[in-house]
């Protein structure tokens, strides 16, 4: 057999969710000229493309946002809700309305997120990235969501004697890092938080250009927690019961009693990197430091947490049953990185307990 899927094999089935007929048909010549991969539907609204997902069951979705009748994020809540299929949102919006859209899709759900082409790549380099985070995403385990995202309603706070079972423990700081699946899970871990939580919070979460550059504001109003993009020289100890995170295409450490920023080369294909951050941490802070890697695909920060472990640091993994992706957790894991290995909803209690509040 010349083309096609080895044999004994079964070919990607990939539904198509895109109005312009332009994009779609492109996306469709990408993915058809894959003898791994087969374009079983294609819609142009978020209802059909429902519809065509609820009836065809395809292994993974491409769907935009922006989209008539029933858009991306609504076609997202209904789809993880009642038929959880690997979603890649495929996206040209950059606007702050249009990205805060993107992460609710994500926090609903949908795995990852791709910038339709530009038309200014070299041949073939937007192709393949397509391609390989496609089959990337098609292969992750999802869950349903029975609320598709999080409620706008306000959500009670864990009281601190509720939310502190262990032994308190002297911290100073928390670092975070997280990457696919990591917007929900934020969410999760800092709306549980009780509100007289005084530690700074520095976080890392793998989301590229141009998708991240809102994404501090969008978790702000997100977890009634100040959220917002590190600025080089900040003072550490001027971030307390504040959340600092590292600005897309920039690495964020500690030193001096400081958050910097730079451009240092990436750490796995990745800047802003989990390592690099947890490095950091384990060098200034030690034993004073509390660090919990996330939900993500890779292995970014599972050395960092082991150096923060080693440090005397706490150290959390999320668990492989809560994931969206058990890939960074895991490989923390595989080396002794985590002193606890906790479901979702137990970190934020094991945090609770560290440190001063008032």
């Amino acid at each position: 057999m010349g083309t096609g899927a080895p044999p004994g094999s079964r070919r990607t089935r990939v539904l198509v969710v895109e109005d312009s007929l332009t994009v779609r048909q492109r996306l469709i010549e990408v993915l058809s000229a894959d003898p791994d991969l087969e374009v079983v539907g294609e819609a142009q609204d978020g209802k059909r493309g429902i519809e065509l997902c609820l009836a065809l069951r395809p292994d993974v979705i491409t769907l935009d946002m922006m989209l008539p009748v029933m858009t991306g994020l609504a076609a997202t809540e209904y789809i993880m809700a009642h038929c959880p299929t690997p979603i890649l949102v495929v996206s040209s919006s950059t606007n702050r309305g249009e990205l805060f859209r993107t992460y609710e899709a994500l926090s609903a759900g949908a795995v990852d997120v791709l910038e339709k082409p530009r038309g200014d790549e070299a041949a073939g380099v937007w192709e393949a990235r397509f391609l390989a985070q496609l089959k990337l995403v098609a292969r992750i385990r999802v869950i349903t969501h029975l609320r598709g995202r999080h409620p706008s309603a306000e959500l009670p706070l864990l009281p601190a004697a509720v939310a502190a079972p262990g032994a308190p423990r002297d911290c100073t700081m928390v670092a975070v890092g997280a990457s696919t699946g990591g917007p929900g899970a934020l969410v999760e871990v800092l709306r549980h938080l009780p509100a007289d939580f005084q530690l700074p919070i520095l976080l890392v979460l793998h989301i590229g250009e141009p998708f991240g550059m809102a994404f501090a504001d969008w978790l702000d109003g997100q977890t009634r927690r100040p959220v917002a993009f590190a600025r080089d020289g900040e003072p550490l100890s001027g971030l307390k019961g504040r959340v600092a995170m590292a600005p897309p295409d920039r690495h964020l450490v500690v030193r001096g009693g400081q958050v910097h920023l730079n451009q240092d080369p990436e750490r796995h294909s990745c800047r802003p990197s989990v390592d690099v951050l947890f490095e950091s941490v384990a060098r200034e802070i030690g034993a004073a430091a509390a660090a919990c890697l996330l939900t993500g695909m890779g292995r970014d920060g599972a050395a960092g947490l082991l150096d923060i472990r080693r440090a005397g640091g706490l150290t959390i993994a999320q668990d492989e049953a809560s994931c969206v992706v058990w890939g960074m957790p895991r490989e923390a894991v595989l080396l002794d990185a985590a002193e606890r290995v906790l479901p979702l909803r137990e970190i934020a209690p094991a945090l609770a307990g560290l440190g001063p509040r008032r």
